[in-house]
């Protein structure tokens, strides 16, 4: 068992476009994306919705971690196909592989590009109070922390002779218990050393509070953010006209069961 998908969630700091670009955007593009997939049951819309993250992917230089991503769904994706070909048909679980794997692209996308700081300075300038934006970023900050600590579980019960790597889906739920118990107790510890930090440090005593820098939305970011709402128009219109029947028949296309 091994939790290193995870860091396919995690800040990376680069010099891309992707980088340099307002949290406030990438979050635009990022729940765009997931209404996009939405909106569509049938394969080929929701391929070409994938399809166009790859060149953001890129101007992000983030392939390698958005493939950690990819991998760690190998499970949820075997289980959609076997599910949803029982039960309905081969067809619409390739279009749920490709609609689930668009809304972790679009938010992998956002999590690896978006500094924890400026992530709460964004929610500020939404007028979200700054004691739930600080809370927010915090917890954005732990997923990485609460990964390497339960990876350091899985290597400390191996160590003890414990066996993690059984087969089977009721072997694998009974791993469970030996990871979650301590990793729960270990986030409780560090929640109540969090709070006791803050409260000595003054947290929330001064209402008006002065930051380090600021950000600022930029040209880019006004096109990024046109570009997304431009492209959700244009899937907004497909799919009305999928459902009335006035679109090319190859955007319904499906597999011959």
């Amino acid at each position: 068992m091994s939790l290193e998908f995870l860091n396919a969630f995690k800040f990376i700091k680069k010099k891309s476009i992707m980088h340099k670009m307002d949290p406030r955007s990438k979050l635009v593009l990022s729940l765009i994306y997931t209404i996009s997939a939405l909106l569509f049951n049938e394969i080929i819309p929701l391929f070409f919705i994938f399809l166009s993250l790859v060149p953001i992917i890129l101007l992000g230089k983030l392939f390698k971690q958005w493939i950690k991503s990819i991998r760690g769904l190998s499970f949820l994706i075997i289980f959609i196909v076997v599910l949803d070909t029982l039960f309905i048909s081969f067809s619409f679980a390739i279009a749920m592989i490709f609609r689930i794997l668009t809304m972790v692209s679009a938010f992998s996308i956002f999590f690896l590009t978006v500094d924890p700081n400026d992530l709460a300075l964004s929610l500020i300038s939404m007028k979200v109070p700054y004691e739930f934006a600080f809370s927010f970023s915090l917890a954005f900050r732990f997923v990485p922390t609460i990964a390497y600590e339960a990876q350091n579980i899985i290597d400390a019960q191996q160590s003890r002779g414990y066996e993690m790597q059984q087969k089977g889906l009721i072997n694998q739920i009974k791993n469970l218990f030996p990871l979650l118990i301590p990793l729960i107790i270990c986030s409780i510890r560090r929640a109540f050393n969090v709070a006791e930090a803050l409260e000595s440090r003054g947290f929330g005593s001064d209402k008006e509070r002065s930051y380090y820098h600021t950000i600022k939305y930029s040209l880019k970011d006004w096109i990024f953010t046109f570009y997304s709402l431009l492209l959700l128009s244009v899937l907004i219109y497909i799919s009305i006209g999928i459902n009335y029947n006035f679109m090319p028949e190859f955007l319904t296309w499906s597999l011959p069961v």
